[in-house]
């Protein structure tokens, strides 16, 4: 007797071994994400310190300019995304996408270690491109090894994001050592070597997954009939095409990228509506729920990607980093986020499954809005730093960049791992690739917005520290209402979500 099915019947999740609680090969993606990761920090803390250096002769007056070209450059390679992630759902297959992307990232990685600023521009494009084939596909694919109502499976984004951030941690300090002790010379294009490094490290998760990719069964798998590999040869075309158009919109950049992304942002957000209308009342309801939510997340990366921008430059010339005699690297502030996350997410993944054996584990809306708040409170410290504790060097406390970023982490874990899995749930189930490049698309929203406002921060001197303090002063208060209006909505978007928690 058979059994009739519909289109929007789930797949059925293959029996895989388990490992440490797991299905097996999420262990496999944790460290091909680690060495993708390893490659996209290694050059983070590097890159606005390389554009004044190279192409600003060293002056701070480039530091405005550094700001927002690697606002633009993080803005894209997240916008790059939802391309990425139709291009896998419709065309290519996921596991394909994320090796043809991966040869793109390695390339483009190679390409910015030349010390010329047009190809260096287009070494970025070429970065952005692949990261879009790469980055939505993987995080998919580990949705994909739980069925929906396995209570694993936010753990195990969880233990995913470990994987992102143990390569977060690694890379700047690897990096940082070849640029500052083993390369260093009395110019910028030292900076080659953390480029060089990070290009080996995306070889290495390319081939990583290539060998480990029997493991997952089929999942991610091209679909019948698309066995052909002039598909990927067609992909890879594109993809070279694409490769201008992104060099325009990184020269562009600013206020001109934010209204193209604007744009995209209300496609995407048409498309999904109108697939979850086709899927019934409950999918389109759970993607309006999936859209509200996207909006506070581009608020949270707005603030939060301060890292590699006015941060970077608060730590280079406010922060006091002479720790009796030695001289704390730059570089190694962006590893503190990565220990912190490491750290700390194995309690804040045990605290959510702790809460939802006693029926208390906060809805997605509110741990969105926990993740708020936190970030809200790092800024409220350097407030109070920037106002009260300036040294007479005209510094701050090493301390205080340390412990802004420890209270970043605390509200990334409250947001960012449970975004990835808050779309594997929510988005119509023909289009979760396009709905997590949505995810990634709002993202690079707050991120090319981060840009523009570490620009401001910066001024057109140079940050000083009534700058930075006017700046972070604005971030606090946005952060915060923001934060409290989605406590106070949390009920409407949970209706809209119909049981998903």
């Amino acid at each position: 007797m058979s059994t009739a099915t519909t289109d929007h019947s789930p797949p059925e999740i293959p029996e895989f071994g388990q490992l440490l609680g797991h299905p097996a090969p999420l262990w496999m993606l944790f460290m091909s994400e680690f060495w993708e990761r390893f490659a996209f920090y290694g050059i983070r803390w590097a890159l606005v310190l390389y554009i004044v250096a190279q192409f600003h002769g060293g002056s701070a007056t480039g530091q405005a300019d550094a700001n927002l070209t690697y606002g633009s450059y993080l803005a894209l390679v997240y916008a790059a995304a939802i391309f990425g992630g139709y291009v896998a759902d419709k065309f290519l297959g996921y596991q394909r996408s994320i090796l043809t992307g991966a040869v793109f990232m390695a390339a483009g990685l190679l390409m910015i270690s030349i010390p010329n600023e047009t190809v260096f521009k287009f070494g970025l494009a070429t970065i952005v491109v692949g990261n879009g084939l790469f980055k939505p596909i993987i995080s998919t694919i580990v949705g994909k090894l739980y069925a929906m109502g396995d209570e694993r499976r936010d753990s195990g984004f969880t233990i995913f994001y470990m994987g992102i951030n143990a390569g977060a941690f690694v890379a700047p300090l690897l990096t940082g050592w070849l640029a500052q002790e083993v390369f260093d010379t009395a110019d910028a294009p030292a900076y080659k070597y953390v480029f060089i490094a990070s290009g080996i490290g995306m070889l290495v998760s390319m081939v990583w997954f290539y060998l480990g990719r029997g493991q997952l069964r089929g999942i991610g798998s091209h679909a019948a009939g698309a066995e052909s590999m002039g598909r990927v040869l067609l992909v890879v075309l594109g993809s070279i095409a694409m490769i201008p158009v992104v060099y325009f919109l990184l020269s562009v950049g600013g206020k001109n990228l934010q209204f193209v992304l604007t744009i995209m942002f209300l496609v995407l957000s048409t498309l999904l509506v109108v697939e979850g209308i086709r899927e019934g009342e409950v999918a389109r309801d759970r993607s309006i729920a999936m859209l509200l939510i996207f909006v506070f997340n581009i608020l949270f990366w707005m603030f939060f990607e301060q890292a590699g921008s006015s941060f970077t430059f608060l730590a280079e010339d406010i922060v006091n980093r002479d720790l009796g005699g030695f001289i704390f690297p730059t570089a190694w502030f962006q590893s503190v986020n990565s220990v912190a996350i490491i750290l700390l997410a194995p309690v804040v993944a045990w605290v959510w499954i702790r809460l939802a054996k006693i029926n208390t584990n906060p809805s997605i809306p509110r741990k969105f809005g926990l993740g708020l708040l936190f970030n809200a409170m790092a800024f409220l410290l350097l407030m109070v730093v920037l106002g009260r504790m300036v040294g007479a060097d005209n510094k701050i406390p090493f301390w205080s960049l340390v412990a802004v970023y420890v209270i970043q982490s605390v509200g990334e874990l409250c947001l960012s791992p449970i975004g990835l899995s808050m779309v594997t749930k929510l988005a119509p189930s023909r289009v979760v690739g396009l709905g997590m490049g949505g995810w990634f698309l709002s993202t690079g929203i707050g991120n090319n917005l981060s840009g523009i406002f570490a620009s401001s921060v910066s001024g057109e001197t140079g940050m000083t520290t009534a700058s930075a303090l006017s700046g972070y002063t604005f971030g606090f208060w946005a952060l915060a209402a923001a934060g409290v209006i989605l406590f106070l909505i949390a009920p409407l978007v949970n209706k809209l979500m119909h049981g998903v928690k």
